[in-house]
């Protein structure tokens, strides 16, 4: 099975400046774009990269705020 990475701040979640916020709503721009773009991968690009539909799904129906 494929472990599949999409883009994650490792840092606390502090919201106590404006920089902190907009950062945090980058990283959910970021999820929600990369999980848009693999649920409208192709098979052919799902098999050369050795994930499965069903781990694509699992992924794309994340919430946007989930890592």
């Amino acid at each position: 099975m494929a472990h599949i990475s999409l883009p994650y701040t490792s840092q606390p979640l502090h919201l106590g400046s404006f920089a902190t916020f907009a950062e945090v709503l980058k990283t959910w721009r970021q999820r929600a774009r990369a999980r848009h773009e693999l649920a409208n991968l192709d098979q052919r690009t799902l098999r050369d990269i050795g994930v499965s539909a069903g781990e694509i799904q699992f992924e794309a129906n994340k919430p946007f705020w989930r890592a």
